[in-house]
């Protein structure tokens, strides 16, 4: 692999494929086509730096300073490459809000996720949460009369999902991911062993068990089951596993640091950046790039090139200098076939600035995340918790993702923090505020003189031990009223490229998702036998959360406070399908109106369920890296010309 950030040394050359994007989906491509001697460039937008081990050292320090603990808290801000921050948006009052930075937001609810424009892509700053996606999360509309079918089926992508695990490096227990029903092989294993579930993981298991919750929107009961979550993250090589010739697994080794990889130490710091490099990332696989394979950082595209007969020839971009600053002239790059790789939201930009692939107009259509309520309580003083140990969530409740309860509400999936109320209220700073008497969390009780010495310490120890977070992330289907546009002539970024214009809104199926997320919540509260401390509604300064509303999703139930997050989950925005019409690419991500355009990752996919995202895009990318193979191996294949009757004789 050979890198470089000089715009002038790819300038005007031919490769057989470009790549826009060195994330999860870009790297896996370039490293597919790579093996195959093709010859790619990988454009990528954001800084480099930590593909080095004092680099990766050097962010991890822009964390550790950073005042709030943000998913984008390690990384600079970029005039060049600019990116969204959960920090742009702020609330001014009961259902309204403003936006700043990257995205110029215009929907009556806020877009809330952020993503990260580094080499690396978005995987810089992610939880490396894998869980795979349900087989029917696959045909929503036909089995629950909602959203939109996929062309493929979970069966046709289950080879390509194996792949991923392993080239992701996935921690997981395969015979309770069979009986949960998302591995059908009940002797699947997994590269790595489980990351060990937590304490408080323990506990909840304990005092769930043979418990059960109404679900009063769907009129259905939900028995509450403890799962392990799949990782990206190494923990022990599983002994079980093989790879049929008898080899064990092994983990990658830690960037800048070959054949070593440390498990994970439980940092707590998963998101945004893991100090041991426990946490899987795309340039862990970057260091299996061959020579064939060109990296180029700081080259911001600004659109694809148009080539004949509906075909593309490869693209347009500009470099910068550290300071940010622009080129004085754009450069270009040529190739047999191009591939966007740059995100959903960017993806989207990109064809529109482009104007390429539209003919359906549905560029930019579908937008989607995991709308995640919060919502924590407090422990008896007899049940410590012990939270702030280990990844951000290690189980789950996965009984309200499936059945039929999704033809009544929007499904979720309850994930267990191990973090306290680190997302909810800002602890454990927020709560030594409050035990200082300066402001602080939402645990209740007001202090008027503070607390000090010994008795500072026992207080923080007391209260933060039982600190309890569920994190519930609801499904969002595909609506083509919730988008992305651009208008250049009024909204452009600092390298003159137009800026994300979002259209963001909840429909009633994903408010009543929502209304029976926080109803659980309450019951599951009560079964812990924990005191229900969340405030979604009116502050106690007269304010309004984020995202909040006031919902029932019938006559005959109360009204609650409601309220959500981003989950950093940006899917649609070119999804996938069968008819030319009604999608942007086929089932292999490439673009119907143009052969040898394609545009991968999230923003492909026509629903997301209620599992992290990346894995399925993972092995999105593996089935077109195959396909594109194909596509080139057909266009050099050697031409056999007839020879004529007179040569013949």
């Amino acid at each position: 692999m050979t890198v470089t950030t000089t715009g002038s040394a790819v300038d005007g050359r031919h490769y057989d494929v470009v790549i826009v994007g060195s994330g999860w989906a870009g790297s896996l491509l370039a490293r597919h086509l790579g093996k195959q001697n093709w010859r790619v460039l990988v454009l990528e937008a954001g800084n480099g730096g930590t593909d080095s081990w004092e680099g990766f050292q050097d962010t991890v320090r822009t964390f550790s300073s950073a005042v709030i603990k943000v998913p984008n808290a390690a990384y600079r801000k970029n005039a060049a490459a600019p990116f969204p921050d959960v920090l742009d948006l702020r609330s001014t009052g009961q259902s309204t809000y403003t936006a700043s930075g990257h995205f110029k937001q215009t929907g009556p609810f806020p877009y809330g996720t952020d993503y990260i424009r580094a080499l690396g892509g978005a995987a810089m700053h992610w939880l490396g949460a894998v869980p795979r996606m349900f087989p029917e999360d696959y045909a929503t509309r036909t089995k629950f009369q909602y959203g939109a079918d996929w062309p493929i089926t979970a069966e046709a992508l289950e080879r390509h999902v194996r792949e991923a695990e392993l080239l992701i490096g996935t921690a997981g227990d395969g015979a309770a991911q069979a009986e949960l029903g998302v591995v059908k092989d009940t002797k699947y294993q997994y590269p790595m062993e489980e990351i060990p579930p937590s304490y408080q993981d323990r506990r909840f298991r304990e005092l769930l068990k043979g418990a059960s919750v109404k679900d009063e929107t769907a009129g259905i009961d939900y028995p509450l089951k403890v799962y392990g979550l799949p990782q990206g993250r190494n923990s022990t090589p599983n002994p079980a596993w093989t790879d049929g010739s008898g080899k064990p697994y092994r983990p990658r080794g830690a960037v800048g640091v070959p054949n070593f990889g440390e498990r994970c130490v439980g940092n707590a710091s998963c998101t945004p950046i893991c100090p041991v490099q426990a946490k899987s990332l795309p340039l862990k696989l970057q260091q299996d790039f061959t020579d064939s394979v060109h990296v180029a950082t700081r080259c911001v595209v600004s659109r694809v090139l148009p080539g004949r007969g509906g075909t593309v020839r490869g693209v347009e971009f500009r470099e910068y200098g550290d300071p940010a600053t622009a080129t004085s002239r754009p450069y270009s790059v040529e190739a047999d076939i191009v591939v966007l790789a740059a995100h959903a939201i960017e993806n989207a930009v990109l064809l529109l600035a482009s104007g390429m692939a539209n003919s359906s107009d549905n560029v930019g259509r579908h937008l989607m995340d995991h709308p995640t309520l919060l919502a924590w309580a407090e422990m008896p003083k007899t049940i410590p918790i012990g939270p702030f140990r280990g990844p951000g969530h290690t189980s789950g409740l996965e009984c309200f993702r499936t059945g039929q309860g999704r033809k009544k509400r929007a499904p979720f999936r309850v994930e267990i923090g191990n973090w306290g109320w680190g997302w909810a209220t800002g602890a454990p700073l927020s709560s030594v505020a409050r035990m200082l008497a300066l402001g602080g969390d939402a645990s209740g009780d007001v202090l008027d003189n503070g607390y000090f010495g010994p008795k500072l310490r026992h207080g923080l120890g007391q209260q933060i031990n039982r600190q309890v977070q569920l994190q519930i992330a609801v499904e969002q289907h595909a609506d083509r009223e919730n988008r992305v546009t651009i208008d250049p002539a009024r909204h452009r970024d600092g390298m003159g490229n137009p800026r994300p214009i979002i259209h963001y809104d909840l429909d009633q199926r994903v408010k009543d998702g929502l209304y029976a997320a926080r109803a659980a919540s309450v019951e599951i509260f009560k079964v812990l036998g924990a005191k229900d401390r969340t405030k979604l509604g009116r502050q106690e300064d007269g304010s309004y959360p984020l995202g909040y509303f006031s919902h029932s999703p019938r006559d005959g139930l109360k009204a609650l406070d409601l309220g959500y997050h981003g989950a950093g989950h940006g899917a649609g925005t070119h999804i996938m399908g069968t008819q030319k019409s009604t999608s942007v690419v086929d089932s292999y991500q490439r673009t119907h109106d143009h052969p040898n355009l394609y545009a991968v990752g999230c923003g492909s996919m026509p629903s997301i369920g209620t599992s992290n995202p990346t894995l399925t895009m993972a092995a999105l990318a593996l089935r077109s890296a195959e396909r594109i193979h194909r596509d080139l191996a057909e266009l050099h294949q050697p031409v056999t010309v007839a020879a004529g009757k007179a040569a013949a004789k």
